[in-house]
C-alpha cells in the first residue's frame, strides 16, 4: 500500500477534521480511485497564505517515506468555507519542482 501525505488549507483546519479525506484514502475513492487505497502517513496544512510552507512540508513528508502528495479538496474546491485557494497552481508547481518526477502530485481528495 502506498503512503500519501495530504496538504490542506490552514484556513479550514479549525472547521474540518479531515475525516472525509481519510475515509476516501482508505477506500480508494475520489482521486484515490487511480491509486487504490492508500495509507495517510502525513496530514498537514499549507502553513497559511500564500502556501509557501507547503513546499518544505512536502519535502519532509517525502523524506519520511511519502510517495504521493495530495492537495486536499479544501484547496481546490474551497470547501467548507466556499473559497478555493488562489495560490493552488503556484503551490502545486513549486511542490512538483521540489519533489521531482518520482513523486505523484494529486489535485484533490474527495
Amino acid at each position: 500500500m502506498k503512503k500519501a501525505g495530504i496538504i490542506r488549507c490552514q484556513q479550514t483546519e479549525d472547521i474540518c477534521p479531515g475525516t472525509t479525506d481519510f475515509k476516501f484514502a482508505a477506500m480508494g475513492k475520489g482521486s484515490f480511485a487511480e491509486t487504490g487505497p492508500v495509507e495517510v502517513a502525513a496530514f498537514v496544512s499549507c502553513g497559511g497564505c500564500p502556501g509557501k510552507r507547503a513546499v518544505s512540508r512536502a519535502a519532509v513528508m517525502i523524506e519520511r517515506g511519502v510517495e504521493i502528495i495530495v492537495l486536499a479538496s479544501c484547496i481546490k474546491n474551497g470547501n467548507p468555507i466556499g473559497f478555493p485557494c488562489p495560490h493552488r497552481e503556484t503551490m502545486k508547481e513549486a511542490i512538483s519542482k521540489k519533489a521531482g518526477e518520482k513523486i505523484k502530485i494529486m489535485d484533490y481528495t474527495h
